[in-house]
């Protein structure tokens, strides 16, 4: 384990499996103290097992309520003292042909990958600010997990792709209003990994991505952590504004 992070604290949402978790892990790895954020709290519990109450919050709540992401944020900060990085990964991703999707699905993603980012966005951003005048690094991190369907528009996506273009185009406009204060904001746009999310689709949709991805060896949850430990541990004067990850075999 190095201790590059030491002294600093992380928030990571959407931990309880997947990318999350493994990304919580690998902050720790590195030294930081980590809240982890989901709704699944017997999952972290099992985290805070992993990696020690002394080091790791388990902050179980839906952030699709404004007051659960901004609890989750004062928790952290009331906990180990400050906030230095915090990574957005919560989402989900409910695609299919329009006059098959119901609103319902569509509110889920609209509610979830981007006004609950932005809710946890919000709480955190005069605690990164602080931590980038007087932490121990001088530099904070924001990082917002999008996907290539923020960059590329595709029949059948449309609401995912309006919900990570906005995630994508939200990103960049606070790295240019914060970037001089040291705070750093990163996308991450990943492309087939191998997590819970396509379960979540209705088992037509699921049929059909497993055709369309069957000769793609998908990424793995640690492959996105690595990468934002990269992001996150990279020196002062480097900040990192955007990373598409895609499996080597998917065009």
């Amino acid at each position: 384990m190095s201790e590059e992070l030491a002294g600093t604290v992380a928030l990571v949402t959407g931990a309880t499996s997947g990318i999350g978790r493994a990304v919580a892990v690998g902050l720790a790895s590195h030294g930081a103290s980590v809240g982890v954020v989901g709704r699944r709290s017997e999952l972290l519990a099992e985290l805070v097992a992993e990696l020690g109450a002394d080091r790791c919050l388990a902050l179980p709540g839906d952030l699709r309520d404004p007051m659960a992401a901004s609890g989750a944020v004062t928790a952290a900060v009331e906990r180990f003292g400050r906030l230095d990085t915090v990574v957005n990964n919560a989402g989900r991703m409910l695609n299919g042909p329009t006059l098959d999707a119901t609103l319902e699905e569509w509110e889920t993603m609209v509610d979830l990958n981007l006004k609950a980012l932005m809710y946890v966005t919000k709480a955190a951003l005069p605690h990164l600010v602080e931590a980038a005048s007087s932490g121990p690094r001088r530099v904070a991190d924001l990082v917002n997990i999008s996907s290539i369907a923020g960059r590329f528009a595709n029949r059948n996506v449309a609401i995912y792709n309006a919900t990570k273009f906005g995630v994508t185009a939200a990103s960049e406009s606070w790295r240019q209003e914060f970037a001089p204060r040291h705070v750093r904001v990163s996308v991450v746009e990943p492309g087939v990994v191998e997590t819970e999310l396509f379960g979540h689709q209705q088992q037509p949709v699921q049929e059909y991505y497993e055709r369309l991805f069957a000769d793609v060896e998908p990424l793995l949850p640690g492959d996105i952590a690595d990468t934002i430990s990269f992001i996150v541990r990279a020196p002062r004067r480097m900040a990192v504004a955007e990373v598409v990850v895609r499996p080597t075999t998917q065009a």
